[in-house]
């Protein structure tokens, strides 16, 4: 009678290692990643010269491209760019030879280009809406959106030159920033 027994404990093992193993119904995996951020970052031209004007005349022309890039991947990705100007001076920098920030007229004009969600605002969309840059002015906003975005325009400056103005290559900076 042992090995009946012995037959059934053996088949009775290979039943046990043969059976199903009781499989969980599902399985969570936790996957984590980070978005990278950058910075509001603003670019313009290095220089640009506007040409000639005789005293008492405008002088106007281009600034070139200015350009913001957001990479801050924000929920809320509004920024302002603004503008101002120092006088422009020739020589020693008497009053003949220095053409105050009153003087200087200031237009953003329209998008060039953007990308990104949002509402992108032209401080100035025509030459009907400049305005001096004695003091910082918008040049350019974003009022909503989020995520990276970029925004591209071509400003312009309309100089007044003085009657008493004395002839000589002025130079003065304008400055964008972006906040």
């Amino acid at each position: 009678m042992k090995k009946p027994l012995l037959a059934l404990a053996a088949g009775a093992a290979v039943l046990a290692v043969a059976s199903p193993a009781a499989a969980a119904p599902s399985g969570d995996t936790i996957v984590t990643f980070t978005v990278s951020t950058a910075n509001l970052d603003i670019t313009v031209p290095a220089s640009v010269n506007l040409g000639a004007a005789f005293a008492g005349s405008t002088l106007s022309g281009s600034l070139g491209n200015v350009t913001v890039t957001d990479s801050r991947a924000a929920l809320s990705a509004t920024w302002t760019a603004s503008v101002t100007s120092t006088a422009f001076t020739t020589g020693g920098g008497s009053a003949e030879e220095t053409i105050l920030p009153n003087l200087v007229e200031y237009w953003s004009g329209p998008a060039i280009s953007t990308t990104g969600t949002g509402t992108f605002v032209p401080g100035q969309p025509t030459s009907a809406d400049a305005v001096t840059l004695n003091l910082p002015r918008t040049a350019f906003s974003k009022t909503s959106g989020s995520g990276n975005n970029t925004a591209t325009w071509n400003p312009s400056l309309r100089i007044t030159l003085p009657p008493a103005a004395v002839g000589g290559l002025y130079s003065g900076t304008v400055t964008h920033s972006v906040a």
